[in-house]
């Protein structure tokens, strides 16, 4: 006969997975808050900026855009690759310590700042070759809408990379901010549903923590041409 600790392990068993944007509803940090979250991250995504500028290829003909830049760690990376960068944050105390810093240590002059979400990018259509977000997608309101973006900027063959810390299954707090395998696998497979090429998914270590990258290329579509050939008119 079942006990009450069984049955509740069950329930527990029986949960439905955490989708990718798992903390979606959080909404941007504001205040002190977002300030001193800023200030970790300056130091803090060091490594992730220079890991995902090198899965990306960086180099001084690309156009980043870093969504979710928070205080700009890797979008200065990417800058003194020789990029131009836009840091797009929904975060005011972000952005506002993004362009602090990046005036104390300069980069490069092709860098800009922009206010938004990932849903709704301030950026012309296919005006982009690189797009990557760091520790940002599971922040996400809406995953369908933030892809659907991520495409529109994207230049045919641009790359797309997104990189969450490791978490183990059933973490709680400020521990489940990342992405369990089957996160990322999830991710992956909406990618692959919003018609980017060649999805990847892989685990980085990063001295004692763990990341997971998520890399996809947007389509090079093919254009219809008329033909002189019989065989192939």
């Amino acid at each position: 006969m079942s006990t009450i600790d069984d049955k509740a392990v069950s329930a527990r068993d029986v949960r439905p997975p955490l989708p990718p944007n798992h903390h979606g509803d959080a909404g941007p940090s504001g205040g002190i808050v977002g300030y001193l979250s800023g200030l970790t991250m300056i130091v803090g995504r060091s490594r992730d900026a220079r890991l995902v500028t090198r899965i990306a290829d960086v180099d001084e003909t690309d156009h980043v855009v870093d969504i979710g830049c928070g205080p700009g760690t890797a979008a200065r990376t990417a800058a003194r690759a020789g990029a131009r960068v836009t840091g797009i944050d929904p975060s005011a105390p972000m952005l506002r310590l993004a362009r602090l810093v990046s005036r104390l240590r300069p980069g490069s002059s092709e860098m800009s700042w922009l206010r938004a979400g990932a849903e709704d990018l301030p950026l012309p259509n296919a005006s982009s070759t690189v797009c990557w977000s760091l520790a940002s997608v599971h922040h996400w309101r809406d995953l369908n809408a933030a892809l659907f973006e991520v495409s529109r900027v994207l230049q045919p063959g641009g790359r797309f990379v997104a990189l969450e810390r490791r978490v183990r299954v059933g973490a709680s707090g400020l521990a489940s901010h990342g992405w369990t395998p089957e996160q990322a696998e999830r991710f992956a497979a909406l990618l692959n549903d919003a018609g980017f090429l060649g999805v990847q998914v892989r685990d980085r270590d990063l001295g004692r923590r763990g990341v997971v990258a998520v890399t996809a290329t947007k389509p090079v579509r093919a254009t219809t041409e008329c033909s002189d050939d019989p065989e192939t008119s």
